[in-house]
């Protein structure tokens, strides 16, 4: 077991220390805009897809649920199936999974792509490139492109109608607070007023 020395900063404060730093940085413009963006979708009856690789594909899977259950609005995500996923994976490779389910699923303008990456995919690096053949997908369909995506937003925040960006300001813990702040400002966004429409469980028993 690894020992500190007295008058050392644990590493769990410093982490969370961190995490506060980077929240005070978000800018909440690009939350706002974010919400306003998918209350909007709810209003004219659109879809949104949420799509993410790794742990990001883990928060989809729970956001749709939150955007489901607490705001009314239909969503989905593709690696919610995973005979799907894997048939395209292995049939047709994996830089156009999300894109050809996406356009199995006649993606429209009437609907929402909602991104969860660290990096926003990297067309030029070939970083996440199932994430960027999706985003090509929907600026050819004209379906409004929303993200929670770290570094510089890469490829989504480009193409986005609105994207928040979580501030890269500790180097050596990009993925974790990138990935740990996207679940807090999801939550953020299914408990805004503009978006929220049933009370969560415990706050209803209060």
């Amino acid at each position: 077991m690894q020992t500190r020395s007295p008058g050392t900063v644990s590493f769990s404060k410093e982490f969370l220390s961190e995490s506060v730093a980077v929240i005070d940085a978000i800018d909440t413009n690009q939350i706002e805009d974010v919400a306003n963006g998918l209350a909007a979708l709810r209003d004219r009856g659109g879809r949104l897809f949420i799509i993410g690789v790794g742990g990001s594909a883990g928060h989809a899977s729970h956001a749709v649920n939150d955007f489901r259950k607490i705001c009314d609005i239909e969503a989905y995500t593709p690696t919610d199936n995973v005979s799907e996923l894997t048939a395209r994976v292995n049939d047709e490779g994996w830089d156009t999974t999300f894109a050809e389910w996406l356009r199995g699923s006649r993606l429209s303008a009437n609907d929402a792509l909602l991104v969860f990456s660290v990096g926003g995919g990297d067309e030029a690096k070939g970083v996440s490139a199932n994430i960027v053949a999706a985003l090509r997908l929907a600026t050819e369909r004209d379906t409004p492109i929303f993200g929670i995506v770290g570094r510089d937003g890469g490829t989504t925040a480009k193409l986005a109608a609105a994207a928040v960006i979580i501030p890269p300001l500790f180097a050596d813990h990009i993925t974790p607070l990138t990935e740990g702040l996207c679940a807090v400002v999801w939550h953020l966004l299914v408990t805004h007023p503009g978006l929220a429409k049933v009370a969560t469980r415990w706050e209803s028993l209060k």
